[in-house]
């Protein structure tokens, strides 16, 4: 099968490590365009608040891309060292890749179990390489596999009851420091999905008012209008923090748009010590972590608001062996399916090479005899002909059906087209 998952997420590799290897729509472009040319390659990047992670396939002919080798793709990209990137990569090689993906699909992968956005980040990120025609055979099975396999997760299990996610974490650390939102004012910085959910949940305690801002004046006013609120121009940023009591920040900014220095020169000192949330969902970070001090300015990214605990996420651990169960029978599935897909054409080959042999020598033969058989001693000779050739062919027949069921054929059909001169 020749694929790979190469990645890292929130327990291989820190915020600050990942925002970094965070890929924007023209480093995606740039690289997928690099392993297509240069690996011959088709790939896929995937990226989350919680993961950076590269699927890729290769003919079965040529080495795999490796740990090694993708920290220095890697590191290229992204200007960065390979050393310091190599030790915090996971690397997942054919089934096990493909169940990788099943069950990030599924949100199983998640920090917050049966999380719902991600399997709409999976759907995202292929389509995008699809556009840029990125992906091959492999991909282009796998990915639409995965998200059926998510799909029929969320159905048959009980796996994304409730609302359990990042973005509610958030909401019920508002619930920790402020007793009422009558009075309150939240600030959505983007239109990250993420802040929009975590606003959702917001707004029905019904705070005293919602400002909207991007650096589009007609996405800031959709959202807004979307959620009741009022659209801040992108310019008046420093002053919506002065009157903000909440912040959910969710852009795709490459640096922080908040650093320690203007959120001290421009906000804390008009503040007065008022009390101030900053939920920072961004990756890159869109505020300073220094801007936390511990006491009236708290600053939470992705990770910290994964690790706060939700009553309900037991219950959605109870489904995890049923959805682990749908999961491993997928994969199975889909390795099969993939394999005899590829073996067929080997076969049809096989046998197609061994009936032109067997036509080319019963002819010379028929010649040589000129006329001398009856017809029933010209059958019986056909007859036989057939006979030696299904029993020659059927070891290596059957040796690739059991290996395909098994999940690891590609060796021996490589194999077998060696040895029988079949054309790739």
């Amino acid at each position: 099968m020749n694929l790979r998952a190469i990645g890292c997420n929130v327990e291989s590799a820190a915020v600050e490590l990942r925002e970094k290897l965070a890929f924007d729509a023209a480093k995606t472009q740039k690289a997928l365009a690099e392993l297509n040319a240069r690996f011959a390659a088709e790939a896929v990047v995937l990226g989350t608040c919680n993961r950076v992670e590269i699927y890729v396939s290769r003919a079965e002919t040529v080495a795999p891309l490796h740990v090694p080798l993708m920290a220095e793709f890697l590191a290229e990209i992204h200007g960065l060292s390979a050393s310091t990137i190599a030790p915090h990569l996971y690397e997942h090689a054919d089934a096990a890749a493909a169940k990788h993906l099943f069950r990030v699909a599924a949100g199983l992968d998640s920090v917050v179990v049966g999380e719902s956005q991600i399997s709409g980040q999976v759907k995202e990120a292929y389509e995008s390489a699809l556009k840029l025609t990125a992906t091959g055979p492999l991909l282009n099975t796998l990915f639409p596999a995965a998200l059926r396999v998510s799909k029929r997760v969320r159905s048959e299990t009980g796996i994304a009851q409730g609302h359990v996610s990042v973005a509610s974490a958030a909401v019920d650390y508002v619930r920790q420091v402020f007793s009422t939102l009558t009075d309150k004012t939240v600030l959505v910085i983007g239109a990250g999905e993420m802040g929009r959910l975590a606003l959702n949940h917001l707004t029905e305690r019904h705070p005293a008012a919602v400002l909207v801002t991007n650096r589009s004046p007609e996405r800031a006013a959709a959202s807004a209008a979307e959620c009741g609120g009022r659209a801040v121009p992108w310019e008046h940023l420093d002053d919506a923090l002065v009157q903000a009591d909440i912040v959910l920040s969710t852009t795709g900014a490459p640096e922080p748009i908040v650093t320690r220095r203007r959120f001290d020169d421009k906000v804390r000192r008009r503040r007065a010590g008022r009390t101030l949330l900053v939920f920072d969902m961004a990756v890159p970070r869109d505020f300073d972590p220094a801007i936390h001090d511990g006491d009236a300015v708290s600053v939470f990214n992705v990770d910290d608001l994964a690790r706060v605990a939700d009553e309900r996420m037991a219950e959605r651990r109870r489904h995890l062996p049923a959805a682990e169960q749908i999961v491993d029978a997928e994969v199975t599935k889909f390795v099969k399916e993939w394999n005899t897909r590829q073996d067929g054409p080997v076969i049809g080959q096989l046998n197609a090479e061994a009936e032109k042999i067997r036509d080319e020598i019963l002819a010379a033969l028929m010649t040589k005899m000129n006329g001398r058989l009856s017809a029933k001693e010209r059958s019986e000779i056909e007859y036989a002909f057939r006979l030696f050739q299904s029993k020659l062919l059927h070891g290596p027949i059957a040796a690739l059906k059991e290996s395909s069921r098994e999940g690891h054929s590609g060796g021996l059909r490589e194999a077998i087209m060696k040895l029988f001169g079949l054309k790739g």
